[in-house]
């Protein structure tokens, strides 16, 4: 018998586009995920009260940076160089974390042995679900 998980957890995938942006950008960017507090700084930087999971806040990150990076290309007046930097240190923080957060894959050939079973149920203390061995 194997065993098949109801949930089915992916990785987070890059964006379709790669982002290609001024190699200082980038450089400040990983400078600053050394002073990169999660907990602090996305909040902050999201304007809200608590952090979301790791991952959830890339989409509206990445749209934020498109509209800046948009705004440095028109070389318009509003343009925040630092709140760019921040967003980028934000984008590269939550990419790391979200990998880090997700779950490692199931192969095709995991399986857990009647034996295995018996063990969890036992675990769990519940009664008549122990498997037996052999018939």
């Amino acid at each position: 018998m194997s065993y098949m998980p109801n949930v089915i957890a992916f990785r987070p995938r890059p964006a379709a586009q790669p982002l290609r942006r001024p190699r200082l950008l980038i450089r400040a960017a990983r400078e600053g995920q050394a002073g990169w507090r999660r907990d602090r700084d996305l909040r902050r930087l999201l304007r809200t009260d608590h952090c979301p999971t790791p991952g959830a806040a890339l989409p509206r990150l990445r749209a934020e940076e498109a509209a800046l990076n948009e705004a440095r290309l028109q070389r318009a007046a509003d343009y925040d160089m630092h709140r760019h930097v921040l967003v980028m240190i934000a984008i590269l923080a939550e990419m790391r974390a979200a990998v880090a957060d997700a779950p490692a894959p199931v192969t095709a050939g995991t399986r857990i042995g009647a034996a295995m079973l018996a063990q969890m149920s036992a675990a769990l203390n519940v009664p008549g679900t122990a498997i037996p061995a052999r018939p």
